[in-house]
Formats: C-alpha cells, sequence, structure tokens
C-alpha cells in the first residue's frame, strides 16, 4: 500500500466519477491521488510527517475548469470600460473620462487602449465613435474593444495609422462602419487586426507579469485548469517562462493551430481553433432568421460568416484528417449549419473514431443541430453565462422571446446524451464557475427573469460541465476532472456543498482554497 503525503479528512467529497460517490477522506502522493474513501481508511495511509487536513465538513470537488477561456487577458492592464455589473462605466462621457485619464499619464504618440465597453449598457446605446474618442486626444492614438471584443473604435489618429479611409475596401469577413457623409465612424467589426496590428508588442516580461496578475484571479475562484481559446509557440513559451519562475498556479490547456509534442503536466497544446462568426451582441454573429430588432439601417439583417462554407471545409479537412481536435466558434445557428456540414464531410472523407470536435460558445442550437451533433459525437462548450448578463437584452434586442428562451440550450443537449462544458470566456465576463453553475440550474437574467426554464439542468450535471466533462472534453479525463486513485490531485475546496444549498446561492458560496497537485493556494477573501 503506498503511504501518502497528505491526507483530507473529514469532508463531503464529490468524486464526480462515474458513479457520483461521494466520500469524506482522500490520501495524496507526490501530486495524484492514491485513495478514496472513509476518514479511517485514509488515515491509515498517512505516512511518517504526513501533512493531515482536517477539511471540517468542508465541501471538497475537482478542481474547476475554465473551459473556454482567453487567460491571462483578465489582468491586462488595459482601461477597463465595462458596465455594471463588472465595471463602473455608465455612458459615453464616463467612457471618454476614464481613457483622458490614461491619456494624460501616456507619453504623446503611444496608445491609449481600453476594453470591455457595452454599447447596449451604455445611457447612449451606441459605440463610442471617432468624434467621442478624438476628445479623449488627438495626441495619441486610441484604441478600445467592445465587451465581445469582436468590435473596436479607433479615434482618428489610429485610423490615419491603419490606413483606413473613406476609400478603403470593406475587409472580408467583417465591416468598417461609415457614418452618413461616407465617411469611417470608427467603429470596426470583426477585422480587428487592422489597427491591432499597429499596436507595439508587449515585451516577454510584460506577457509574464500579466499571467503572475492573472494566476491568482483563477484559483480565488476555484479554477485550477484553463482552457486557452487561441494562442501560438510563443505565448506557450510565456507559461512555460512564468512556470518555471513559479507564477503559474493552474494548469493550461492552449487551442493553437502549431502542433506541440512537448506537453507536460501542467501545459499542454490542445485544439485547432477557427472562427466561422462573431458576437451575437455585436451583431456578427450568423443567424438562419433575422435579428429581433434590426441594427440601424439594416433590413432583414442577420449577421454573416467569417468564411465561406466551402473555405471552412477546407480547413477543417486539413486538420482532421492530420489527427487534431478542432474547436470552432460559432455562436449564430446559421454558422453552426456550417460548422456541423463541415465535421460531418471531414469524417466521411476521413473516418476517425472519437474526434471530439468542438463547437465553442453553440448559443443559438436548434433542435436539429443537437441531433446532429449527437450523431457525430461533436462536444459544444457553451457560453452559457449569456443568459446572466445578456439575457434581457436577447430578449429586447438581439434575438426576441422564442429564441432567447433557447440559447445555451444545456437541457436538450443533456437530453441526448451530448457531453458539454460551461464557460466565462474570460475577459468577456469575469471568471466565475459557480455563477455558471448557478446559471445553468435557476436560467434566472440580471433582471430576474427566468429565461427558458425548460433548460434547466441539475446542480450536479452543471458542476459535472465543469470538471469530470471538461477533461473529457479537452481528452484530459485519464488524468484529470474527477477525484480517482492515479488522478491529479486538483481539488477546490468549498465551504458549503453546492447540492445542500438553495440554487440562487451557489454563487455566493466561499471558495475556500484551490489545490493544484497537491499544492495549496489558500483564499483569504
Amino acid at each position: 500500500m503506498l503511504l501518502a503525503a497528505a491526507v483530507y479528512l473529514n469532508g463531503t467529497i464529490l468524486t464526480m466519477d462515474a458513479a457520483n460517490r461521494v466520500v469524506d477522506a482522500v490520501a495524496v502522493e507526490e501530486g495524484r491521488i492514491v485513495g478514496v474513501g472513509s476518514s479511517r481508511e485514509m488515515r491509515q495511509r498517512a505516512g511518517v510527517g504526513a501533512r493531515v487536513v482536517d477539511l471540517e465538513g468542508r465541501a471538497m470537488l475537482p478542481g474547476f475548469w475554465a473551459a473556454h477561456d482567453h487567460f491571462p487577458a483578465a489582468a491586462s492592464d488595459r482601461v477597463d470600460l465595462n458596465s455594471p455589473p463588472i465595471g463602473r462605466v455608465h455612458s459615453i462621457d464616463e467612457l471618454v473620462a476614464a481613457l483622458r485619464e490614461r491619456a494624460r499619464a501616456t507619453p504623446p504618440g503611444q496608445w491609449v487602449l481600453g476594453r470591455g465597453y457595452d454599447d447596449t449598457l451604455l445611457r447612449e446605446r451606441r459605440h463610442p465613435n471617432r468624434r467621442d474618442l478624438d476628445s479623449v486626444s488627438t495626441k495619441h492614438p486610441v484604441w478600445v474593444v467592445h465587451t465581445s471584443g469582436h468590435l473596436g473604435a479607433a479615434n482618428s489618429k489610429a485610423l490615419a495609422m491603419a490606413g483606413i479611409s473613406r476609400d478603403t475596401p470593406q475587409p472580408p469577413g467583417g465591416a468598417i462602419r461609415k457614418d452618413a457623409s461616407g465617411e469611417p465612424d470608427g467603429v470596426i467589426e470583426e477585422a480587428l487586426g487592422r489597427v491591432a496590428r499597429l499596436i507595439p508588442a508587449a515585451t516577454r516580461e510584460e506577457r509574464v507579469q500579466t499571467i503572475r496578475r492573472a494566476g491568482p484571479l483563477y484559483t480565488a475562484r476555484g479554477v485550477t485548469t484553463t482552457v486557452i481559446a487561441g494562442g501560438s509557440a510563443e505565448s506557450i513559451a510565456d507559461l512555460r517562462e512564468a512556470r518555471d519562475r513559479g507564477w503559474l498556479p493552474l494548469r493550461a490547456v492552449h487551442m493553437m493551430r502549431e502542433a506541440d509534442d512537448h506537453g507536460d503536466d501542467r501545459i499542454r497544446a490542445g485544439a485547432v481553433k477557427l472562427f466561422q462568426d462573431g458576437s451575437i451582441q455585436g451583431y456578427t454573429g450568423f443567424l438562419s432568421a433575422p435579428y429581433h430588432r434590426q441594427p440601424e439601417g439594416k433590413q432583414d439583417f442577420r449577421g454573416y460568416p467569417a468564411r465561406s462554407r466551402a473555405e471552412l471545409a477546407a480547413a477543417v479537412r486539413r486538420y482532421h484528417r492530420a489527427g487534431r481536435q478542432i474547436a470552432i466558434h460559432g455562436n449564430g445557428d446559421a454558422a453552426i449549419d456550417d460548422i456541423l456540414e463541415a465535421y460531418e464531410t471531414a469524417q466521411r472523407e476521413f473516418p476517425r473514431k472519437d474526434a471530439r470536435h468542438r463547437i465553442e460558445h453553440c448559443q443559438t442550437a436548434r433542435e436539429d443541430q443537437l441531433d446532429r451533433m449527437a450523431r457525430l459525437g461533436v462536444t459544444p462548450s457553451f457560453f452559457n453565462g449569456h443568459v446572466y448578463y445578456w439575457g434581457d437584452r436577447h430578449l429586447e434586442l438581439f434575438l426576441g422571446p422564442a429564441r432567447a428562451a433557447r440559447i445555451s440550450p444545456l437541457a436538450s443537449a443533456r437530453r441526448r446524451g451530448i457531453r458539454f462544458t460551461l464557460h466565462n470566456d474570460t475577459p468577456v465576463t469575469p471568471v466565475d464557475p459557480l455563477l455558471l453553475i448557478q446559471t445553468a440550474v435557476t436560467r434566472r437574467t440580471r433582471a430576474g427573469a427566468v429565461l427558458g426554464e425548460d433548460q434547466r439542468i441539475s446542480v450536479m450535471d452543471a458542476l459535472r460541465a465543469v470538471t469530470i466533462d471538461a477533461a473529457w472534453q479537452n481528452f484530459e479525463e485519464r488524468r484529470g476532472g474527477s477525484i480517482e486513485p492515479g488522478k491529479f490531485a486538483d481539488f477546490t475546496i468549498l465551504d458549503e456543498n453546492p447540492l445542500q444549498v438553495a440554487p440562487e446561492r451557489i454563487s455566493s458560496i466561499r471558495v475556500r482554497a484551490a489545490i493544484v497537485g497537491g499544492a495549496d493556494t489558500i483564499n483569504k477573501r
């Protein structure tokens, strides 16, 4: 019998194994679980000098997964332009004031950058335009990114640096918005790289320091693994540098197009990330029927795809044939149609068992599309935080009552046996797995409305979606996601058991600690 270096006793341990067993003790040795059972049994596993932790009845779960994320962007030093409940900006004037404060502290000619504004929450109900941002500064290029990450706004100096004028052709899969006179108004849809590519790259040291700041934001919420939705060999190298300095307190699965065979227990490459549309709240999501309330100057507008169906199918075929897992961003149901067609074509031409191809966000999946996902073995990662953060505006503006009631159709997926995950898409919304669980169970919006009661799922199903099902979705189920012998000793300790509190209170449960490989990060909040 292998003795343990640490044992955790007297807890309510939700193992998330195949039987959803609940035990009261677990034993750990060299970062792995070596025993699960009763406190008496696990105490006997303690070696000489073993650390004995009395959980005092608290709940222990497998460490939470941030199943689709943009770590470490939550720790960016850009000006926070979010509106409540995330930030403090209520109007264009307040947005401008926050940027002016940054401009005063920034040498002329250097960029003033902001993120997170939401036109539907600003008093004026519009995007900031070039004139607003010119009032911030004409000596600095100014660039701010919408909360969705799919639109941005630039001042005149930034537009001039990017060579964007009234004569600039519209970019494929995006749009340069123009005013009544035909001049660019500063707002750019999807093609953000036209401006963003001009922003000086952060140094390696700056990037690693951002990782250092971001890690505690995640462990404070019980997250022990992040799935980073898009990156490169450079960002993998940044993570490894942070790990080597002791500044990466969680594991990372990094979606990237390049193959990387140098993964380890802390950092590894995951799926290939592709896009097929944008953001529903930015009117760039690709729907099969028009938006409920049309954007100004549009008729029968339903968004647009990032590329043609044939172009998407060609990219999917290439990566699928190479044996890669593929994760495609698809919010609108027309985009989801394109994605499923590409996956089915690739599988028909080059059959593979258990490819576990993903659809990211998957906001407006129809019942027939869920049938097709079940048949193809496709696994969605639902941005179900939309129900809370944008549900009221989906009702009023974007989708209308019938479609809004079906955003993130968790119960429909569950009935078909589809395994799925839940995510915050941080920094679009703050990392908060407990709020995702609460929202999956209650379907309550910020205003308190219940949005699609028939799409509610159980607390246990929601817990599995941020633990074992997330590990499975990323081919990590043999190493993590549940509390079973042989797996990583990655745990979240909560003051209360989510199965035993009122559903409306789940998000307020205190995270006591996050444990990665047996190393504790105590939450002193």
